[in-house]
């Protein structure tokens, strides 16, 4: 399956996201899923239900009191400040990096409408936004974000109409640089730079990644700019 680099913790098939994270903040500070749920433009019941589904993955999160001097309420576990932690680092880790990666991919636009075109690369036609001066023919130059980039294994890519992610490249895994929390992919796609693609140390482990491991590398054409050479 994917392995995007938005930042998430993962247990089975439960994903811990940014919004899972705002609402364990918000029952923290105000001391009731309502009032959290109220908080966050949430119904009750949705939050709930969520807790639920996220405890049956991670374990207790909210221990919730009824009556008693303090009237009651409902605070995080050990656990839930725990997971919070460990998503913190993982945002820290996935924004220091994601900042300093890119590929840039030689080629000419061939189709232009508005402020996307299409570009012809050495690994393929990629749609991308362009400036003002990409006419048709232009030489550019195509950037692509290394956080923008989701890995898949190639016989669970989904069809090109499928999704958002219009733009693919099958490729070769050539390097791996893992850290705590984030990996770098480096990928032989047929271009004179190696796409580069980075992901959670999570989703290199789902997807079993290793050097000379064929991928679908997949991206929108909004996480990509190309500019005039």
């Amino acid at each position: 399956m994917d392995a995007g680099v938005e930042a998430r913790l993962r247990a089975g098939d439960v994903t811990f996201g940014v919004d899972d994270a705002a609402l364990l903040r918000a029952i923290a500070e105000s001391g009731s899923v309502s009032a959290a749920a109220s908080e966050l433009g949430r119904s009750r019941s949705r939050a709930l239900t969520r807790l639920e589904t996220l405890e049956s993955a991670f374990g207790s999160l909210v221990e919730r009191r009824r009556g008693g001097s303090d009237g009651g309420g409902s605070r995080l576990t050990d656990t839930a400040h725990d997971l919070l932690a460990r998503f913190d680092r993982l945002c820290a880790a996935v924004s220091g990096t994601a900042q300093a990666s890119e590929t840039v991919v030689e080629g000419t636009v061939t189709e232009r409408t508005g402020e996307l075109a299409l570009v012809e690369t050495a690994a393929g036609t990629v749609r991308a936004l362009v400036d003002e001066n990409a006419a048709v023919d232009s030489a550019v130059q195509v950037s692509i974000r290394a956080d923008a980039v989701t890995l898949h294994a190639p016989d669970d890519a989904p069809a090109g109409g499928a999704t958002s992610a219009r733009n693919r490249f099958r490729g070769t895994v050539t390097g791996l640089d893992v850290g705590t929390a984030v990996a770098s992919v480096t990928l032989a796609v047929g271009t004179a730079s190696p796409l580069v693609a980075l992901v959670t140390v999570e989703s290199v482990e789902r997807l079993a990644l290793a050097v000379g491991d064929e991928v679908v590398a997949s991206f929108k054409a909004t996480a990509t700019r190309a500019t005039t050479v």
